[in-house]
Parts: C-alpha cells; sequence; structure tokens
C-alpha cells in the first residue's frame, strides 16, 4: 500500500488544510452503516466530521486515518473543543455561531489537550482560529468566491436567501425553475466550476488526472438535481455557499440529538496518519465498517485494485465499504463480484437524498 500513498504524495500538496469541513453526506453514511452498530469502524478523515457523526453507532473502535496532517489536526481540535466545551461554546469556537470571547484565548485553554504536531500546527493559525477554523479550508476559500462574487451578480439577496429557507420538495422544484436556473446561472456555474478553476482554486489539480469528460458539465448535473429537488432548508453545503456559514443546518455530529453519544464515544478514535492500508496493518484485528470518503478518486484502475484487494484483507464476511465517486467510477464489487455484493438499489436509493452535490455516485459494497 506505499505505492497508493507516495502516488498521490508525491503529485499533490499535503501541507495545509484543503478542507476545513467535509463535504460528503454524514446522513449516508449512518444509514450505510447502522447495520454494523457496536463494530469497529474505519473512516477517512478529511475535517473529521464524519468520523465523529459515526461514533453515534458506538463502534467499538473507531480508527481515523489521513495523509495530511492539517487535516488530522482539524479533527484533534474537535475533539478536544468538545471534551472541555459544552455544546453552544463547541459552536462559537469553531465558528458556526459568533463567539463573544476571542477564540484564539479559548483555544489557549484548550491546546495543551492537543498532541504535540497538533498543537504546533494551530499555534501558528491564530489568524485562522479567530475567524473560526470551519473557514480555514481551501475549499471553503473558494466555495466563499462562488457565494460573495458570483451570486450576487445572478440573485438579489432576496431571492438567494428565500431559496435556501425553502422546507417543502415541490416548492424547491418550482423555485428552481421558475427564479434560479436562467442562462447566467448555467454559464456562470460551469466557468467557476470548471476544472481549471476547481484545480487551481478549490482543490488541486492532481485531484482531477483521472476524470474524463467535460468536469463542469458533470458537476452542474449533479448540482441541479439537488437543487431542484431537495428543499434548501437543510442543505447544510448550500448554506455555506450561499451565506458563508452553515446556519441552522450543521453536520451531523453537531445535531443536538446525537451529539451528547459522539462526545460520550471521543475515547473510541484512534488516530493515525498514513495510508489507509498502512494503517490498517498494524492493527491485527478485522473492520467492518468502512468510510472510504472518495479515496479511489486519485488513483488509477490498477492502484485501484491492489488498494481493494488490501482493504478486503482486513474486512470480514458482512463488512461494508461506504464511498463516493465524484468524477471518476469506481466500483470495488465491480472488479470483486466473487467477494462483495454490491448493494446498488440501496446506495442509489440513499444517494437521491446526498445533500452534497459535487458526487456522481455513492456506493455500499458488502463483504459475501
Amino acid at each position: 500500500m506505499n505505492s497508493s500513498a507516495q502516488a498521490i504524495q508525491n503529485r499533490a500538496a499535503f501541507d495545509h488544510i484543503r478542507y476545513a469541513n467535509v463535504w460528503e453526506d454524514g446522513a449516508l453514511l449512518l444509514k450505510s452503516l447502522a447495520p454494523l452498530r457496536g463494530k469497529r469502524m474505519v473512516s477517512i478523515c478529511s475535517a473529521g466530521d464524519n468520523a465523529l457523526a459515526l461514533l453515534s453507532l458506538d463502534p467499538s473502535e473507531m480508527l481515523v486515518v489521513d495523509l495530511n496532517a492539517a487535516q488530522i489536526a482539524c479533527l484533534e481540535l474537535r475533539m478536544v473543543a468538545m471534551t472541555i466545551l459544552d455544546r453552544e461554546s463547541v459552536l462559537a469556537f469553531l465558528g458556526f455561531t459568533p463567539s463573544l470571547e476571542p477564540r484564539f484565548a479559548l483555544y489557549q485553554n484548550l491546546r495543551r489537550q492537543l498532541t504535540a504536531p497538533s498543537r504546533v500546527f494551530w499555534d501558528n493559525q491564530k489568524e485562522a482560529i479567530e475567524a473560526g477554523v470551519i473557514h480555514a479550508g481551501r475549499f471553503e476559500s473558494y466555495l466563499r468566491l462562488f457565494g460573495k462574487r458570483v451570486l450576487p451578480l445572478l440573485y438579489s439577496p432576496e431571492t438567494r436567501a428565500e431559496f435556501i429557507e425553502i422546507t417543502n420538495a415541490l416548492e424547491q422544484t418550482h423555485f428552481y425553475d421558475a427564479r434560479w436556473n436562467h442562462r447566467r446561472w448555467r454559464l456562470l456555474f460551469r466557468l467557476f466550476f470548471s476544472r481549471w478553476m476547481m484545480g487551481h482554486l478549490g482543490r488541486d489539480p492532481e485531484f482531477f488526472r483521472y476524470v474524463e469528460g467535460n468536469v463542469s458539465q458533470k458537476i452542474f448535473e449533479r448540482a441541479e438535481l439537488t437543487l431542484r429537488y431537495l428543499p434548501g432548508k437543510n442543505n447544510p453545503w448550500l448554506h455555506y455557499i450561499v451565506n458563508g456559514n452553515f446556519g441552522t443546518a450543521l453536520p451531523p455530529y453537531l445535531d443536538a440529538d446525537i451529539y451528547p453519544k459522539v462526545r460520550d464515544h471521543l475515547g473510541a478514535i484512534r488516530i493515525v496518519q498514513g495510508d489507509m492500508g498502512e494503517a490498517l496493518f498494524q492493527k491485527e484485528a478485522v473492520a467492518t465498517g468502512f468510510n472510504l470518503s472518495d479515496i479511489f478518486e486519485y488513483m488509477n484502475p490498477q492502484l485501484f485494485r491492489e488498494v481493494s484487494e488490501s482493504l478486503l484483507q482486513k474486512a470480514t464476511s458482512g463488512s461494508r465499504f461506504a464511498y463516493w465517486n465524484m468524477l471518476v467510477p469506481r466500483s470495488m464489487a465491480q472488479i470483486f463480484p466473487e467477494k462483495m455484493m454490491d448493494k446498488k438499489e440501496f446506495a442509489n436509493a440513499l444517494f437521491q437524498e446526498d445533500r452534497a452535490f459535487f458526487y456522481s455516485a455513492f456506493h455500499v459494497d458488502e463483504v459475501i
């Protein structure tokens, strides 16, 4: 598995916060892996949101892995804040709500609980902490640019505010078709979310290495389905793009109903920086629930097969792998049909509920 880590590490930068939030719908993961409640789970870290959400399933252990130390620092800071502060203070400190106290002063009370690498990282991020760490990612800056510079050219403040407060699917469809979907919207969306713009301002150009076809067209087609049929009120990512924050549409781990359970299970998390395969082989135990994010997006077909085969060695009958395709089609069950069952109908039904509109497919594969 060293080859998988080196392949992407040699081509893309891993020295900064790429994502200050997880831009994948954790609600799909909770439904996908719910039958594995109480089992050992594994999750890509990113900013940590979905790994935290999965704690509501009472895992015996949650192994969280990422190549990027800055992404691990995002998770650690969330965990320490949740341990020391009450929920409302956590929301204020992270940047979801205004903070009455300077955030860097709050950080001084938290930093001693961080591991040394994360403490060193955040000690040098005073400006990001003061602004709220959920805004510190490169991808968040890119989306805020769209919200501040592009959307005001297209819609009035009243129209934008009305769009993200819709609670009814039929009303959402009518609003999108009648008042949102016009030629300038389609043109500017495609320009802003083109391969070049996303690669140089939002993601990394190397993340599109294996993408074929028109990037902006593919993203627009998926975004249109979400914006047309899923009410804006409950869509945290739409709120962030339009308003620069999540409003009341919080990520699942901060939902008031499951937050206490998430906080009480923080001790189940084990963090490893590095390659997913290497992290798993440090442990003798198998895992049953896997949140793989969209890691296969960055792999050529041969490497994808090698990585999948290695992951299967750490799975057992009944284990489930949940993961997204953004623009590159990858299916573990398709290349290992003798070992895995593609729960395609189940996954597709969940994908219809996916509020994050950057992905082309969602997969749930179960080991036979």
